[in-house]
């Protein structure tokens, strides 16, 4: 049976299949890696809420989980892609990263005030972005081209199995162990903090899973690999120091003015994030122009991490590009669901924003529900996926799927009894087991090897800043046009759902030209 071997051997012109039962093998730590992910998706929100946070609070605080994406998934990427030992290339940080996590889902829900909740959130999501990362380029290393659907879709079903439980966890342990949703005031429920305690002990053992039973081919074997296929790290370099100097420049300057307009004017503190944001990708490129102007263009790949991956931003592959639009919709559109879910169902179908009262804390355990319902649907989706693609094309197969997605979101406002809210769960538990699957296939096919960890946490990018501009503008919107009502929060998001799947239209059929 072939497998990938850590140890030097024959060398082999072209990767070999691999069996069922190693792609699950290597897929597994997903499941608790999600199981962290919804746990903190479901009740991080309710945890803030408990500990004092107002509704126009709420985004500032989950500000640490793209923020940390954005800077931890590059860095890690790199990393990883330059990293050979007993475990490989990936399996370091999947336990490292798990470990962490692990202590932080332990910690969370003993928070005692506010700051420390939001520390913790900061300290989690780091962690689950170090192991999360190198998953996404293992299935690239270690898959042939036409089995990296099938490993992306299997990372999907388990993403969507372990959220289904984790997210169900506080409901099951009220409902069916008789352990209280509820507790004096700034204290956590312990249905809430044993459903981190168990999942917190799933996320380390199912990652150990994948270190244990999973090998990876060494960078030997990789660069055989390498030489037989179409796809090479050689690149085409455009962007000169000059470039990276004007460019720095700009950003520098537009960040720092719309600071001042924000500060002068007494903003929303929210909008801090973006504007610093696009302040600080200035120093980035001047520092990216010293350093290139200091050396011949043949020599960027000896620059280091903050260049490799700046520069590597600006020379992505062309699918990259056409991808980019749709990421932003969908993951504007997720995050708004993720941060708002809650409060929404809360005031708009239960009627109360007081987080002490049963009312709220019987909707925030329903919310929990939803959130297991609709990754459930998103593992059933995962199997029948790769089928409807293989009837349609990719790109049709996820403009119908995100069109469910935004359709569901937006039926929240229109469904007045919150237990149907599960049937648009459906649709948004299709549109997400699209988004984990078919952009991650489309792109895979297109990314040279020894590049695979840098450009699949460049790739995130895509994700987080839309996330980080929902952070900074969802909370402004609400007040200042919808009387800070959470409900219209997920009308918009579904909304941006939809203009991903019109933006899908512009991706080119053939991700590879």
């Amino acid at each position: 049976m072939s497998e990938p071997q850590s140890n030097a051997q024959q060398p082999l012109r072209i990767k070999p299949v691999l069996s069922f039962w190693q792609i699950f093998n290597m897929c597994f730590g997903f499941l608790g890696i999600q199981f962290g992910f919804a746990l903190q998706n479901a009740n991080v929100s309710r945890i803030f809420q408990t500990l004092g946070a107002s509704i126009d609070e709420i985004p500032i605080l989950w500000i640490a989980a793209p923020l940390t994406g954005l800077l931890v998934q590059p860095i890690i990427g790199y990393m990883s892609d330059n990293t050979w030992g007993r475990l490989g290339r990936r399996r370091p940080y999947f336990l490292i990263g798990a470990i962490c996590t692990t202590l932080a889902i332990f910690v969370m829900p003993h928070s005692p005030v506010l700051w420390v909740a939001a520390g913790m959130l900061w300290i989690m999501d780091a962690s689950i972005n170090i192991a999360m990362e190198p998953f996404r380029a293992l299935v690239g290393d270690n898959l042939p081209n036409r089995q990296r659907a099938l490993g992306y879709a299997m990372q999907s079903f388990f993403i969507g199995i372990g959220a289904v439980v984790a997210s169900a966890l506080p409901y099951i342990l009220t409902n069916y162990f008789d352990v209280a949703n509820t507790a004096p005031a700034g204290e956590i429920a312990d249905s809430v903090r044993y459903a981190f305690y168990f999942g917190g002990a799933v996320l380390l053992v199912a990652v150990c899973w994948t270190v244990l039973t999973t090998k990876e081919y060494s960078p030997e074997q990789l660069a055989e690999f390498e030489s037989n296929s179409p796809i090479t790290n050689e690149q085409v370099y455009s962007r000169s120091w000059q470039a990276y100097r004007k460019a720095a420049i700009i950003w520098s300057v537009l960040g720092l003015l719309l600071t001042v307009i924000v500060m002068v004017n007494a903003l929303d503190k929210q909008l801090y994030i973006l504007t610093i944001g696009l302040f600080a990708f200035g120093p980035l490129q001047w520092y990216c122009s010293q350093r290139l102007k200091q050396t011949s263009n043949a020599n960027r790949h000896q620059q280091g991490m903050v260049f490799s991956v700046v520069d590597s931003l600006f020379h992505m592959p062309k699918a990259m590009h056409q991808l980019a639009f749709v990421q932003f919709f969908s993951w504007f559109a997720l995050f708004s669901m993720w941060i708002y879910t809650t409060a929404a169902v809360t005031d708009y179908h239960y009627g109360t924003q007081d987080v002490l009262s049963k009312a709220y804390n019987d909707g925030a355990d329903w919310v929990g529900m939803l959130f297991a319902s609709y990754n459930g649907f998103a593992a059933l989706a995962a199997i029948l996926i790769p089928l409807l693609a293989m009837a349609v094309g990719l790109k049709l197969t996820h403009l119908i799927n995100l069109f469910c997605g935004g359709l569901g979101l937006i039926s929240f406002y229109f469904i007045q009894d919150p237990s149907l809210l599960w049937i648009p769960m459906i649709g948004v538990g299709i549109a997400w087991a699209s988004i984990l699957s078919i952009p991650y296939a489309l792109l895979a096919n297109v990314l040279p090897a020894g590049k695979m960890g840098i450009y699949m946490g460049i790739f995130n990018f895509f994700i987080v800043i839309p996330q980080l501009l929902a952070a900074s503008v969802l909370g402004v919107i609400l007040n200042t046009f919808f009387d800070g009502k959470p409900i219209f929060a997920l009308i918009m998001g579904g909304s941006f759902m939809l203009l991903a799947g019109i933006s899908v239209l512009f991706v080119s059929s053939n991700a590879a030209d």
